[in-house]
């Protein structure tokens, strides 16, 4: 879903609409990387004057809301026709991706008071799809809370990390093993030189592997939560 607004003319204040707006919103927020933009900021990339904005948005709450919901709109909803950890799989890496299109977005999903209908509509499926699973109630918020919470942590630690790519990796890693006394941290290092300065390790793929780790323990899990 494009949220890219950048190149684009301004409309004109007849033509404005609330979906121009928010995408308009999101774009800056990708930009900048803190969330969303001043309203003035807005207003100025919409080429109109702040008061304008409140034509359609009585606040920057709301502005907030609906930037989360055009997210939430991105991540794609669990499949009817596979089972349910196939189906958390394809929705844990479409919300990875989602949120490292918009890093701004990690501290603010789960902080609207008034989430809009992509977002009722995406926890109603994900929900939907854990109970057709055989998990109870209690079990399947207790599934999402750790997939929600598995996926937000190594998402923001992944933008975190200094690195970008395998090379990347294997320069910060080996800057590190040069200053490090390797008889005082053996086993650091020896994770270091197994993994980081191997050549083509790419962290990114521990996302997989953690995944699969929590979908087995709530597979087993799964029918002692009533």
């Amino acid at each position: 879903m494009a949220t890219d607004t950048a190149d684009t003319p301004a409309p004109r204040r007849n033509s404005l609409t609330k979906e121009i707006v928010l995408r308009t919103a999101v774009a800056l927020a990708d930009e900048g990387g803190n969330g969303a933009p001043s309203m003035r900021r807005l207003a100025e990339r919409l080429g109109i004057e702040a008061m304008s904005l409140y034509h359609h948005f009585r606040n920057k709450d709301l502005i907030l809301d609906g930037m989360v919901d055009l997210v939430f709109g991105e991540i794609e909803l669990p499949p009817d026709d596979i089972d349910w950890r196939a189906a958390m799989r394809l929705r844990a890496a479409s919300m990875r991706g989602a949120l490292v299109r918009h890093p701004w977005a990690i501290r603010l999903m789960d902080s609207r008071t008034n989430p809009g209908r992509a977002t009722l509509r995406h926890h109603n499926a994900v929900i939907g799809c854990l109970r057709s699973g055989g998990f109870s109630i209690s079990g399947a918020a207790h599934a999402l809370s750790m997939l929600d919470s598995y996926i937000y942590g190594f998402t923001l630690q992944e933008l975190s990390l200094p690195f970008t790519s395998p090379a990347d990796l294997e320069d910060v890693a080996g800057s590190i093993m040069k200053q490090m006394p390797r008889d005082e941290f053996p086993h650091l290092a020896e994770m270091i030189a197994d993994r980081a300065l191997k050549g083509g390790y790419a962290y990114t793929e521990e996302f997989d592997v953690g995944l699969d780790l929590i979908l087995d323990g709530l597979q087993r899990q799964r029918e002692s939560w009533l």
